[in-house]
Parts: structure tokens; C-alpha cells; sequence
């Protein structure tokens, strides 16, 4: 873990071999927020869901983020939690 903090403080490009999860939090730490949320609507599964409503979330498009974490069986966040 702290490798990839370290990764996203100092890289331009993210670490080779990121699973697609990893790698979409990674570019939105990096501030990619449409490469991120591109490779997050690819994840066809609960966690995929879970990321795509936190980018929503911080996004500040909170009505989308609460579908997503619908999708994803978790309870909604706001944008301050």
C-alpha cells in the first residue's frame, strides 16, 4: 500500500499491472477524474459499482452517485462523508 501512495505522489503514469479497480483509484487520487471514471464504467461487478459512486460522490453529482451505490449494495454517501 504504501508503494502505491508513494506511486501516486511521485508518477506520472500509473504502475503496470493495477487491476482495473486499483488503477481507476489511482487516477482520481492523480485528479484524472474522466480516465478514472472511464475505466471504473468497465467493471461489471459490485466494486466496479462501488468506485463509480464514490467518482460520482466527488464528482458532486450525488443523485448518480446514490444509483451507484444502489448498484453496489452499499448505503449512499454524501459528498461530505
Amino acid at each position: 500500500v504504501d508503494e502505491l501512495l508513494s506511486s501516486v505522489e511521485s508518477d506520472v503514469d500509473p504502475p503496470a499491472g493495477l487491476n482495473p479497480l486499483v488503477l481507476s483509484l489511482w487516477l482520481a487520487q492523480k485528479g484524472r477524474w474522466d480516465a478514472s471514471h472511464e475505466v471504473a464504467q468497465d467493471i461489471h461487478e459490485s466494486d466496479g459499482s462501488w468506485v463509480h459512486a464514490y467518482l460520482h460522490r466527488v464528482e458532486g453529482d450525488i443523485g448518480n452517485a446514490r444509483y451507484w451505490y444502489s448498484r453496489a449494495g452499499k448505503p449512499a454517501k454524501s459528498a461530505d462523508d
